[in-house]
Parts: C-alpha cells; sequence; structure tokens
C-alpha cells in the first residue's frame, strides 16, 4: 500500500498509513452501522406512507453499503472493531431520545430530522468512497470500478434524502 504517513519515528510509513486506514475505516464502519439502522428504522416507522415506500430502497442500499464496506476492510486486512460497530448502534438508538415537541408520539418534525441526520451520514459515505478511489489508483486491493459504482450509488442517494427532506419542509412548518 503506497500511503503517505504522518511522520512518526516508531513505525515505517506503511504501518503508520495502514494503521491510520484501519482507523478511518472503523470509523466509517460505526457511521455505517448507525446510518443503517435509522434508515432501517425510518423505513418500519414510517411502513404505509410515501416516506417508508421511499426508503424502504434507500435502507436496502445502505446496508449493502456498509457490507461493501466490511468487505473491502477484509481484503485490506484490515480488522473490523466491533466496540466501533456496537458504538455506532448505541448512536443511532441515543438519536431516537432526541427531543421533537413531542412526548407521545411523533413530531412533524422528526422525519425531517432524522432525514437531515441520515443525509449527513451519506455525505460521510460519499467522502469514504472519494477517499478509497484515491487510493485504489496505487493499491491493487482496491476495485477502482466497484468504488466509482459505490460513489455514484451515495450521490443518488444524497440526491433521494435531500429531495424527501425538502418535502417534509411542508409537512413540519406548513402543516402541508
Amino acid at each position: 500500500m503506497n500511503l503517505r504517513p504522518l511522520s512518526d519515528t516508531r513505525h515505517t510509513g506503511e504501518d503508520r498509513g495502514t494503521a491510520l486506514l484501519g482507523i478511518y475505516l472503523n470509523d466509517h464502519l460505526a457511521g455505517a452501522t448507525a446510518g443503517a439502522e435509522r434508515a432501517r428504522h425510518m423505513a418500519r416507522s414510517y411502513r404505509g406512507s410515501d416516506l417508508g415506500a421511499a426508503m424502504d430502497p434507500i435502507a436496502a442500499e445502505i446496508a449493502e453499503d456498509r457490507a461493501s464496506l466490511a468487505r473491502i476492510m477484509r481484503r485490506l486486512g484490515v480488522p473490523l472493531r466491533q466496540y466501533k460497530v456496537y458504538a455506532g448502534r448505541v448512536a443511532e438508538l441515543a438519536g431516537r431520545l432526541k427531543s421533537n415537541g413531542r412526548l407521545v408520539r411523533r413530531s412533524p418534525l422528526s422525519p425531517m430530522l432524522e432525514l437531515e441526520a441520515l443525509r449527513l451520514g451519506v455525505e460521510g459515505k460519499t467522502a469514504l468512497w472519494q477517499t478509497l478511489r484515491r487510493l485504489a489508483d496505487d493499491d491493487e486491493r482496491l476495485d477502482a470500478r466497484m468504488l466509482d459504482e459505490l460513489l455514484e450509488r451515495a450521490r443518488r442517494q444524497q440526491n433521494t434524502l435531500e429531495e424527501l427532506r425538502r418535502r417534509q419542509i411542508g409537512e413540519a412548518f406548513l402543516g402541508a
């Protein structure tokens, strides 16, 4: 792997770059876990509505993207840090506890905030795929074509989530 590491006298450049990549990928795996859980939760919570129907394929794709990341990590020899995966699940569950102006039932603000959080997660995933795509130029273990496809899918997800979020503006603030 031809990574340009920060200088560190304790490690060779390749070792340090590989260690940093492992941290980076595990952090993204934690985020991907949270995102996949959030998307699944939204698809279930809004089942029977237009939002639920729109979330079903997005949730499936986000789960597939998480699985792709795990496969890439294995191909690179990066160990999956289970504590980070659990942290991602806990973070997603904690995110459900936010105040939304209602105690018993869902607020009209909830779907918009959930879509915003999910969209931000997809933006992070887009940055991950871009980073790995750049590294693919120097590392034959990374499939550039697959990363291009993942990057394009992430961009489509961003556009879809943004359109869904815009629709929720009317519901949340205008009672439409």
